[in-house]
């Protein structure tokens, strides 16, 4: 099966400021944010379209029914950002910290995390469709009752993430490395690993192998 790769974003000519507030109901688009601290804020239906933001840190928010579209994240952290329920398409997280931060119940389409700190992450009951994670460190995270279609892990380290109530044929983990992890038993059908990763799923499953 050929694996699809995400749509990059689509940015029309961008207009640079050197300030903006975020507040509920509020369109943010077409701009080039650079070294700006939106932290610490309650927002609801707060919409992100055709943007480039460098370097902007978006710690400990919480983001009600949040929208992103066509937006590249770049060299930012928005670490422990509360974005429960939200929805991203066609949105590119390049070198971004985002440790501890919940997408959990989210829709993200088109979507490429690449070079990012992503321990800590919740991708609960998120809806994937192609999405590419990429040289990212995704350590204790969790992937639990994950509905994906066309999920791509390249040079990733996922140990100890927790991947339970979620479905396992076809996604190829050959390229990334973990040191433990945890998966529903039942689910493991179809699931690419290399050898190594093999001896880590048994002995987590309490198979003792002998030479």
């Amino acid at each position: 099966m050929k694996i699809k790769k995400p749509i990059a974003p689509l940015l029309p000519q961008l207009t640079e400021t050197d300030f903006v507030s975020i507040d509920d109901e509020l369109i943010i688009e077409g701009i080039v944010l650079k070294e700006q601290d939106l932290s610490y804020q309650d927002v609801r239906n707060l919409v992100f379209r055709e943007c480039r933001f460098e370097k902007i840190t978006m710690n400990r928010n919480h983001l009600e029914r949040f929208e992103c579209s066509n937006v590249i994240f770049d060299h930012c952290d928005l670490s422990n950002t509360e974005w429960i329920g939200a929805s991203f398409h066609q949105v590119h997280f390049r070198q971004c910290k985002l440790t501890g931060t919940n997408f959990a119940e989210s829709y993200l389409r088109d979507c490429f995390f690449e070079d990012c700190l992503a321990d800590y992450t919740s991708f609960s009951s998120t809806n994937q469709k192609v999405v590419q994670y990429d040289q990212t460190s995704l350590n204790d995270t969790e992937f639990v009752d994950v509905t994906w279609n066309n999920l791509l892990f390249d040079q990733c380290s996922l140990t100890g993430s927790n991947w339970f109530h979620t479905k396992l044929a076809n996604l190829d983990l050959t390229k990334s490395t973990f040191e433990k992890i945890a998966f529903s038993q039942e689910l493991l059908t179809g699931l690419k690993v290399n050898q190594e990763q093999a001896l880590t799923i048994a002995s987590g499953l309490g198979l003792v192998i002998e030479d």
